[in-house]
């Protein structure tokens, strides 16, 4: 099974849009092994974002992830990498396909609502910076066989 780390921004949380967000994840089979509501600090955030600094829109972002809560959340399933980023859309909710998260919700890319890692590698090191590895869980979902 793969994992990817995903985070409600603060937009989705001020929106009261958590668990609507979270159903369609866990109706599309994706298991939660780890979730949290947090305010991201600026140090982690700088280190969450760190690839895009020095571009034009990177003190924003900072400044928007961590101006409130948000949820951030390990999904488990088979490509969840791939499925994850497909239900998301694209980065610019103007371009998101309707029925994905971004074509639905959000209305500028610098306040997409979500965030979604983009490869294995990058939710691996997503995942190490936002969980300790007590804080994540396993366990069988019975419904995986019908998966």
């Amino acid at each position: 099974m793969e994992k990817t780390l995903v985070i409600l921004k603060p937009n989705a949380v001020q929106r009261e849009l958590i668990g609507e967000l979270i159903s369609k994840f866990e109706r599309r089979g994706m298991k939660i092994t780890a979730m949290k509501l947090t305010r991201i600090s600026p140090e982690t955030a700088e280190q969450h974002y760190e690839e895009h600094m020095g571009k034009e829109f990177y003190k924003g972002l900072i400044s928007f992830i961590t101006s409130g809560p948000s949820v951030i959340m390990i999904l488990e399933s088979m490509d969840a990498v791939e499925i994850v980023r497909s239900m998301v859309g694209a980065t610019n909710p103007a371009e998101a396909a309707s029925g994905t998260i971004r074509g639905d919700y959000a209305t500028s890319p610098g306040h997409n609502m979500i965030h979604a890692s983009d490869s294995i590698e990058s939710a691996k090191r997503e995942i190490e910076l936002f969980f300790r590895p007590e804080e994540v869980y396993e366990y069988r979902l019975a419904v995986r066989p019908w998966l």
